[in-house]
């Protein structure tokens, strides 16, 4: 993205004590939301649901918690509070309210540590964050099935101390399953389209890439937030939930291709995470990229050495990579990308703030993890 672009992301006019200022309430922002998450933990452990005789679980559900829920970005669930803050109006601006949306923000961030938990697994993946990925741990190993099951469940417990009795409950109940299951869904396209065991070129179409995205990744990382807190301020007309979906799973799929980028060519120790997209013959942006522009020898390359565990020829799937250019592709679709996303914005930011997604795309464009 150029200068310009990044330029217009900002709010115009503003300068560099603005900036400033904004850096400094975004980093107050993460350090409340992190700040609650002991509370979080409590709420979890400490319930009149548990006797002695389940002491043994609730401790696993702890640590469990404790080890996948937190050191990521916290963008998923920073951006229910922040969406909430814009939209809520004067008689929404009580302490409860915010301490709900801190709450509902978390289940956002549960969600997510649920599905990483069991896509590190079949995945095979070894670091997530920086750390062995749970299932890597030693003594835990497929037992991680049900963990993942246990933070999912957690979920739920969160919405219905804090939210039952409030006139959005149901529609955020509706919310995090119908959610769930987009993003199960998507994620049985992306193990159909890629088993490990059988690498075949012809599965890897635009189409079908796009409608992994739309459902694995979009749905819960950029809807699902804004949604909540759209339901939470009593915004549940199915139009205003149409446009602002238009604009979220624009960038939901700007997000995903970034991240296909960053596994290839990002650097493991700012990303946390080793890049297994090649060796998982995944469906990802840059193989699709590349078989669009492979001779027949570049295409009879990568079927020799696509989804294979032999670092060589993960290497060979690289370079081929780089010969096609296939960095500067991806700098010239980011670009696109946000003018698409900023024409999208203007089109559908009809009663919702626009800041609410142009403070959504500052976060990811350009970001390095």
């Amino acid at each position: 993205m150029q200068n310009s672009a990044k330029v217009e992301l900002g709010v115009a006019g503003t300068g560099k004590m603005s900036r400033n200022g904004k850096q400094e309430a975004s980093a107050a922002a993460k350090e409340e939301f992190v700040g609650f998450f002991p509370q979080i933990v409590r709420d979890l452990t400490e319930d009149e649901l548990h006797s002695p005789e389940v002491a043994d679980a609730v401790a696993r559900l702890k640590e469990v918690i404790e080890y996948n829920a937190v050191g990521g970005k916290y963008n998923r669930g920073l951006t229910v509070v922040s969406a909430f803050r814009e939209l809520a109006g004067p008689g929404q601006q009580d302490q409860k309210s915010f301490q709900r949306a801190l709450v509902v923000g978390w289940c956002v961030e549960l969600l997510q540590a649920f599905f990483l938990v069991a896509d590190d697994i079949m995945d095979s993946s070894l670091t997530r964050r920086g750390h062995p990925c749970w299932y890597k741990k030693e003594g835990i190993g497929l037992d991680a099935v049900n963990d993942s099951f246990l933070i999912e469940s957690s979920v739920y417990r969160l919405l219905k101390r804090y939210c039952r009795g409030q006139p959005f409950y149901l529609n955020l109940l509706e919310l995090f399953l119908q959610t769930s299951y987009q993003t199960e869904l998507g994620q049985a396209l992306d193990l159909i389209t890629a088993p490990q065991s059988q690498v075949d070129l012809n599965r890897f179409t635009e189409q079908r890439y796009k409608t992994i995205v739309k459902y694995k990744t979009a749905f819960y990382s950029f809807y699902l937030p804004v949604a909540a807190a759209m339901y939470m301020v009593g915004i549940d007309g199915e139009e205003d939930h149409t446009h602002a979906r238009a604009i979220l799973l624009e960038m939901g799929e700007f997000f995903q291709i970034q991240d296909d980028f960053l596994d290839c060519f990002g650097d493991p120790d700012v990303t946390g995470k080793i890049g297994t997209d090649i060796q998982d013959n995944k469906c990802s942006w840059l193989v699709v990229e590349c078989l669009k522009r492979a001779s027949p020898e570049q295409r009879q390359l990568l079927e020799e050495n696509y989804g294979q565990k032999d670092m060589d020829k993960v290497a060979r799937v690289k370079q081929l990579y780089e010969e096609l250019g296939l960095q500067s592709v991806y700098q010239e679709y980011e670009e696109s990308s946000y003018q698409r996303l900023s024409a999208l914005i203007s089109q559908h930011a009809v009663r919702l703030p626009s800041q609410i997604f142009l403070g959504l795309a500052q976060k990811i464009y350009k970001r390095q993890k």
